[in-house]
């Protein structure tokens, strides 16, 4: 029988990643999946603009995307798109890999490469480390599933039926058209 060889965070910060393939850290477990898509670049690229522009005026925090995350343990994750709340950061070296701190809000795009139980470990992960919320996006279906701490089941949105993303209590009067961000 196999035994199976698990990393730490330090390993894992010191692994090249070659061309055509990203990493992630689950447990001490190597992910490595495909590079996204075009299709599923352009939502993240149109949701992390959008969200950029409203902190610009309204300094609530910071937006990044594509960034490595230390959440807890031997876990560290590259959500789509992450907002960290204003301050969280001070003190954090913006070139440190991975960013020794959880995001506050995670969008994820969901591609066809991605499994279910492994979108819900992930889910549990950034939830479990103190995210407030976890959006899945499902561009082919038009839906949205969000995840909330301290909640078993999503609420689920959907663009046919004009529903929007909206963070009441992390983003305040932002608001985005879900068939904008699926268009």
């Amino acid at each position: 029988m196999a035994t199976k060889t698990l990393l730490t965070v330090k390993d894992y910060a010191a692994l090249g990643e070659p061309d055509g393939v990203r990493y992630e850290l689950s447990n001490g477990e190597l992910i490595v999946t495909p590079s996204a898509s075009h299709f599923h670049n352009r939502i993240l690229l149109r949701m992390t603009a959008r969200l950029q522009a409203y902190l610009e005026t309204n300094k609530f925090g910071e937006v990044t995307s594509e960034t490595d995350m230390h959440l807890v343990g031997e876990v560290v994750r590259r959500p789509d798109v992450a907002f960290i709340r204003a301050g969280r950061l001070e003190d954090v070296d913006p070139d440190q890999v991975p960013l020794p701190v959880a995001p506050d809000l995670v969008m994820e795009v969901v591609s066809r490469n991605d499994r279910a139980d492994d979108l819900m470990l992930k889910v549990s992960q950034y939830l479990e480390a103190g995210a407030q919320a976890v959006w899945l996006l499902y561009p082919k279906s038009r839906l949205a599933y969000r995840y909330a701490h301290g909640k078993l089941d999503p609420r689920v949105y959907t663009s046919e039926a004009g529903d929007r993303f909206e963070e009441p209590e992390l983003l305040p009067g932002f608001s985005f058209p879900l068939h904008e961000i699926f268009s």
